[in-house]
């Protein structure tokens, strides 16, 4: 336990491309932090399981807490808990995250890696003292981690608002990237498919490119969605994509601005509109932080 008695929590956030161990109690103090490749299930959690069995050891952790990309089975219920499920990426499905537990007796937490950097930026980042608001991710995928009343959204299910379809520019005929849905927003507007659209990846794009304009209306439109059915008092937008591209909040404000068309809210909305979307407090911590904040969160 550090001075302060704050407890040290063991957090991992699994990502499509990377997974973060972090050794922490918050922001401010961080134990530990290891980055290992996803390759396989195989390779990839029992490297995990490594880091998790050294920090166990000594010094020490009290609590457990996974982030992971999905889906993900959330009901405690069901003999598949904290599996991913039918997940777009390859070799994946039916993945028993619960593994990297064994071996460690103290509470455990699973949730999605984006509803965890919610959680982390309502804790520590740019939605402190917020009780409903949304964590954006656009990079590999396009996850959304929605908090209403202080807690992440979970039902039959939890929230996949990245494969929402949403209203396409009209000239704009490209099939979309997504293996499930084709056109939903992160078959338009993920890094794999700006760079199938394009021929290259997002960070190499000038700031002109006609290729944004795509982008930019899938988004609003995800934004749009995400006013009307949750409610945000803000909503955080950060991943790989809006890494050294600021010309797309501007832009984005703009095309949700116009997407409301003064309906419901809008006002209220036009009137804080750089603060209602923003970047996370946290930047490129949030999701790390956010398997920390799910150890945190455990009973």
């Amino acid at each position: 336990m550090p001075d302060d008695g704050r407890p040290v929590i063991a957090g991992v956030e699994l990502g499509g491309t990377k997974c973060v161990c972090l050794l922490a109690t918050g922001p401010d103090d961080v134990r530990d932090q290891v980055q290992i490749a996803t390759t396989t299930p195989e390779e990839t959690l029992g490297e995990i399981r490594k880091v998790l069995a050294r920090w166990y050891q000594g010094p020490g952790f009290s609590a457990l807490g996974v982030g992971s990309f999905g889906p993900l089975e959330l009901d405690r219920r069901r003999p598949d808990f904290g599996s991913i499920v039918t997940t777009p990426k390859p070799g994946w499905n039916n993945t028993d995250l619960t593994c990297l537990a064994e071996g460690f007796d103290g509470p455990v937490g699973i949730n999605t890696d984006v509803n965890g950097a919610a959680l982390a930026e309502g804790r520590w980042g740019a939605a402190q003292g917020l009780r409903s608001f949304a964590y954006v991710t656009v990079g590999t995928g396009i996850g959304v981690g929605s908090i209403v009343n202080g807690q992440s959204v979970h039902g039959l299910g939890h929230g996949e608002a990245g494969h929402v379809r949403v209203g396409r520019i009209v000239s704009d005929n490209w099939p979309g990237s997504c293996p499930y849905h084709g056109d939903c927003v992160e078959g338009l507007a993920a890094g794999p498919a700006l760079e199938a659209r394009t021929g290259r990846r997002g960070e190499t794009l000038a700031a002109d490119d006609p290729a944004w304009e795509m982008v930019v209306q899938a988004l609003g439109g995800l934004l749009h969605t995400l006013v009307l059915t949750t409610a945000p008092e803000r909503i955080l937008i950060g991943g790989g994509i809006f890494a050294g591209q600021e010309h797309l909040f501007p832009r984005l404000r703009q095309a949700l601005l116009r997407s409301l068309a003064g309906y419901a809210t809008a006002q209220r909305i036009a009137g804080m509109i750089d603060d209602f979307v923003t970047p996370p407090g946290l930047g490129t911590m949030a999701g790390p932080l956010g398997a920390v904040a799910i150890g945190a969160k455990t009973p």
